[in-house]
């Protein structure tokens, strides 16, 4: 790579991995930890390309997007940031961003799109879509593990296209929230957001009325596999001769259509006029890293209700995580709810949470059954044993390898750590790893790094 990149992160690891990395790469690196000092440096001229987090001490790094691009058009911007919500992506889409990426990000992963970035230095790009005031702050969508991530960097791309867009998923995984969310932040939200299901399109005149209704905004067909043929024909000919206003069309499904397609359950020509994007909803099992955050949320919306502040034990919070929910997020948030309202202290207990969602499996703390002889590989065979048990007659969420290993790492490096008294050179020697390896860990992984001086 070649070009001048500008860092701006709060976060003094963040800034030394990137510039360590991009110096490495071949670039000239200038970091900061302040927005004043970055939007200086780029009123000067200086940079070819810059990566700066959101929340700074002095200012939000998405608010200085709209600045950046009056003073350097054509300067890409790649925002990364620890607030792992719907709202960021979109946020970062509409401000015009190069790029975004959820914190913690994977090197190489930023060092490609940064090396595209300098490839396309110099092109102009149109002034920043306008933020409309009236928006909510926030949406339901809660999730910082790759899957939802992926999907709020799909919905910020499709959400002003025209694209017709095919959301699916299971029951309760939020397919009405993704369409209310692509309608809210698109160019059509002053207009109406209209869901429609088979029994508004029942007679000749069902479409006419439905359009009638919608005048040119978002029209969401609520579980397009369940409408019979004959009113899957409408629905064709409702998107080949929309009238006056076009509206934009969505729809949802439980399944993945391309089967139903296949085996004559939905139409072909439906199928591929309402498969200009297709978005799946991840289910709550291929998520689970994102429960705890979740069920911290909907916890927040009761407080905010005015309800007592509630917290799930650590026991608790465990028999969240591995529960199967076959309800999916709207199942979590009844059960939290209910808790919510029901719990007799501020802290929801084990015994609570099981009461709510039914008997499961035993959850004794591992070491219940373990001795002071047992193998680690033994210790961790009972607990993947039952992990899988919780489970039932369901498979666990599919990337089981690597979330294992992560688990494994983590308190590894950090007894590592402790032991070593904060010393990574000598961590690295004690673990037989490369230092650099060390660091792109701790790095990767979140560990809080304290050197300390040894006792004597």
């Amino acid at each position: 790579m070649d070009g001048t990149v500008l860092v701006a992160d709060d976060d003094r690891t963040i800034r030394t991995v990137l510039t360590q990395a991009l110096t490495r790469a071949g670039c000239k690196v200038h970091a900061t930890s302040s927005l004043t000092t970055l939007m200086r440096w780029v009123a000067e001229g200086k940079g070819d390309v810059v990566i700066t987090d959101v929340v700074m001490p002095d200012g939000n790094g998405l608010e200085m997007l709209p600045k950046i691009a009056e003073d350097r058009p054509g300067l890409p911007v790649i925002v990364i940031s620890a607030q792992n919500t719907i709202m960021t992506a979109i946020k970062a889409a509409e401000a015009e961003a190069y790029d975004y990426l959820p914190k913690p990000f994977d090197l190489p992963d930023l060092m490609k799109r940064t090396a595209r970035a300098l490839e396309l230095r110099g092109q102009h790009r149109s002034a920043p879509t306008e933020v409309a005031q009236e928006r909510p702050e926030e949406l339901p969508l809660v999730g910082r593990t790759d899957v939802m991530q992926s999907l709020y960097r799909v919905v910020a791309r499709v959400m002003n296209t025209d694209l017709p867009v095919l959301i699916w998923g299971e029951s309760g995984t939020g397919k009405s929230l993704i369409g209310r969310a692509i309608h809210d932040f698109s160019d059509r939200r002053t207009l109406p957001f209209v869901t429609v299901t088979s029994a508004d399109l029942q007679d000749l005149e069902g479409p006419a009325r439905v359009l009638a209704r919608v005048k040119g905004g978002t029209l969401l067909i609520d579980e397009i596999a369940d409408i019979s043929d004959e009113i899957q024909a409408r629905v064709v000919r409702m998107i080949d001769t929309p009238g006056e206003y076009v509206p934009r069309f969505l729809a949802t499904s439980q399944s993945d259509l391309t089967g139903a397609m296949e085996n004559g359950t939905v139409r072909k020509d439906l199928y591929y006029r309402l498969s200009g994007a297709t978005l799946n909803v991840p289910s709550l099992r291929e998520r689970v890293d994102d429960i705890p955050l979740l069920a911290e949320h909907f916890l927040g919306r009761i407080e905010q209700a005015g309800s007592v502040i509630r917290s799930l034990s650590e026991t608790a919070a465990e028999i969240f995580r591995t529960y199967s929910w076959p309800g999916n997020v709207r199942q979590l948030e009844n059960a939290v709810k209910r808790l919510g309202l029901t719990s007799r202290s501020p802290e929801i207990t084990a015994a609570e949470v099981q009461q709510v969602l039914g008997h499961q499996p035993d959850l004794a703390p591992l070491r219940g059954g373990a001795t002071d002889t047992e193998k680690l590989g033994a210790s961790v065979g009972r607990h993947l044993q039952r992990y899988f048990d919780l489970h039932g007659d369901m498979l666990p969420p599919d990337g089981l390898y690597g979330r294992i290993l992560r688990e494994i790492e983590v308190p590894l490096i950090e007894i590592a750590l402790d032991a070593t008294h904060g010393n990574q050179a000598k961590c690295a020697d004690l673990l037989g790893i490369n230092r650099n390896t060390l660091r792109k860990k701790i790095t990767e992984l979140g560990i809080e790094v304290t050197r300390r001086r040894k006792l004597m």
